[in-house]
């Protein structure tokens, strides 16, 4: 049998830590630098967020973890240990044995996430691959999950294909997929990108209490502040590549330190308070990751940038305790105040 207790980690160090991570990926034009030096942790436990515009590299960043990359990607440099061992020096069979098991992945669109040609009973039973028992052992696990997303009438619906089921059902079942293997982390990549206001609120909410009946981490990307705020600990920012400001929700949403996150959190609609038919927008646009870069990225789009932000790349400074951002004007007011 499967070892329930494995989903508790030694409080030593994260569950997940990348280090210094760099990805490329060639083109014909080129080597798009689609990730550049990104150190992010995820402590046993916690739900880390990953918010940025489209383009940011939240989602490579995740499919770099789960070791699902096309075969133009190339990992240049860094490390991602997760619970102590570099996922990207296993051997492809150890990794791949992870993979529905101790790591598992809610994907974004649930239509193509699901096989169209199987039935959700087969595929949540395969999924179990590596759980000893029986076929209808399997069965009632996959039911009881069912049930517990809120699919109504499981014992009926499980035969049927994800044609069948309406987008919201969808991914109740891709999340009962990826939670019936008990994984010590999920990583879910915009699982409420495809839904309506009221069931991503439902969505985040059965995401909340399932992390917590299970005790697993989450790395959650998405583009949705609000809903960021509701399930995370923790939360990254991502600009072009790069991790620009990380630490706490609560810092992060209440004192932001990064001109982009301030942006950012500008433009959430739920901050506006009076009715408008104009939403505040962030001037510019993400800029090209061919070629190497110097300088801050977001220089260009940045209304405080000074003659600094064009020469140096920005490192990162601290803010309190557990707060970090990479912006020169952090610098320039220790030095102000010193």
């Amino acid at each position: 049998m499967r070892r329930d207790d494995s989903i508790s980690h030694t409080s030593a160090g994260p569950l997940l830590e990348i280090c210094d991570l760099n990805l490329d990926f060639g083109t014909p034009r080129g080597r798009v630098h689609a990730l550049r030096n990104v150190s992010l942790d995820v402590p046993a436990g916690q739900v880390v967020g990953i918010v940025g515009e489209s383009g940011s590299g939240k989602s490579t960043l995740a499919y770099t973890v789960m070791g699902l990359l096309p075969e133009n990607a190339d990992v240049t440099a860094g490390s991602i240990l997760f619970e102590g061992k570099d996922l990207l020096k296993m051997p492809a069979q150890v990794r791949r044995n992870l993979l529905g098991d101790r790591l598992s992945m809610i994907f974004q669109d649930p239509m193509t996430a699901l096989n169209p040609v199987r039935t959700i009973e087969s595929q949540m039973i395969d999924i179990q691959h590596h759980d000893q028992g029986s076929r209808s052992e399997k069965r009632a696990r996959a039911l009881a999950m069912l049930h517990r997303v809120g699919i109504p009438d499981p014992e009926s619906r499980v035969g049927a294909y994800p044609h069948h089921f309406s987008g919201g059902m969808r991914q109740r079942v891709c999340i009962a997929m990826a939670l019936l293997v008990k994984p010590v982390l999920l990583v879910a990549d915009e699982p409420t990108t495809a839904l309506d206001a009221t069931l991503e609120v439902q969505i985040i909410h059965l995401l909340k209490e399932l992390q917590k009946e299970i005790g697993c981490s989450v790395l959650f990307v998405s583009h949705h502040l609000g809903a960021v705020a509701e399930l995370c600990d923790r939360v990254a920012v991502m600009y072009a590549g790069e991790v620009v400001e990380q630490g706490a929700v609560r810092d992060i949403f209440h004192n932001p330190a990064h001109p982009y996150t301030r942006a950012l959190l500008e433009c959430d609609p739920g901050r506006i308070k009076k009715s408008t038919r104009t939403l505040p927008t962030i001037p510019g646009e993400v800029p090209s990751l061919l070629g190497s870069k110097k300088g801050c990225i977001f220089r260009t789009r940045c209304p405080q940038a000074f003659n600094r932000c064009l020469q140096e790349n920005p490192v990162e400074y601290h803010i309190g305790l557990d707060q970090v951002a990479r912006c020169h004007l952090l610098d320039e007011e220790r030095l102000v105040s010193a």
